[in-house]
C-alpha cells in the first residue's frame, strides 16, 4: 500500500513538475519574454512573432494535456 502511495506521489510530482517547467518555457517564449530574443535565427524574423507563436503553441498544448491528464483520471 505504501509503495504504491509513494510512486503515485512521485509520479504526481514529477508531471507537475513537467507542467509548470513546459508552462514556465511557453510564457517566456512569448511577448517580451527571455526566450523570444535570444532563439538565433528565429529572433529577427517578424520581430520574434515565429518564436512568440510558437510559445502560445507550448501553453495551449501543455493547458490541453493537463485537461485530458484530468479527465482521464476522472473515468
Amino acid at each position: 500500500m505504501a509503495k504504491g502511495l509513494i510512486s503515485n506521489s512521485v509520479n504526481l510530482v514529477a508531471w507537475l513538475t513537467g507542467v509548470l517547467v513546459s508552462l514556465a518555457v511557453g510564457f517566456s517564449m512569448t511577448g517580451n519574454g527571455a526566450l523570444n530574443q535570444s532563439i538565433p535565427y528565429l529572433s529577427g524574423i517578424a520581430d520574434g512573432a515565429i518564436v512568440a507563436g510558437a510559445g502560445w503553441i507550448v501553453i495551449v498544448l501543455t493547458l490541453v494535456s493537463v485537461v485530458l491528464a484530468i479527465i482521464d483520471k476522472i473515468r
